[in-house]
């Protein structure tokens, strides 16, 4: 469906809840896209074009904050997302892992979430979550 100048579509795309983001950032990082920001100290989809809808940004949230809906939305759009890339590096809150503390900055972090605990957990410490 064209409304304006843009296309839209039904389809997956990340829904924030006010009321329960407390502003802790770590859902920013996650977002390769860039759609995500802490705008007066709460997290938002800054641009519908943005959001690839893949919700790696939701396991993260501590507070619950964030879920999946299907709604009416920009088409996902990768020059978008290659222009916010291209202007510069990104503006976010480093995550550590929740193990041996090693920052994403020095390391590749995986988010995941067990009984309704979310974690950082680096591809070293990895293998003790799933073995024990």
């Amino acid at each position: 469906m064209k409304v304006g100048s843009k296309f839209m579509a039904k389809r997956n795309i990340i829904k924030i809840d006010e009321e329960l983001c407390n502003g802790c950032g770590a859902c920013i990082s996650p977002c390769a896209e860039g759609a995500l920001e802490l705008v007066d100290g709460k997290a938002k989809v800054i641009r519908d074009e943005l959001c690839d809808g893949a919700g790696f940004c939701l396991g993260v949230c501590p507070s619950g904050a964030l879920s999946l809906e299907i709604r009416d939305a920009d088409l996902f759009s990768e020059k978008a997302v290659q222009e916010i890339k291209d202007a510069g590096p990104k503006n976010y809150i480093p995550q550590n892992c929740s193990f041996c503390n090693t920052s994403e900055d020095d390391a590749y972090l995986l988010p995941v979430k067990h009984q309704g605990d979310s974690r950082w957990v680096c591809t070293r410490c990895l293998p003790r979550l799933i073995h024990g």
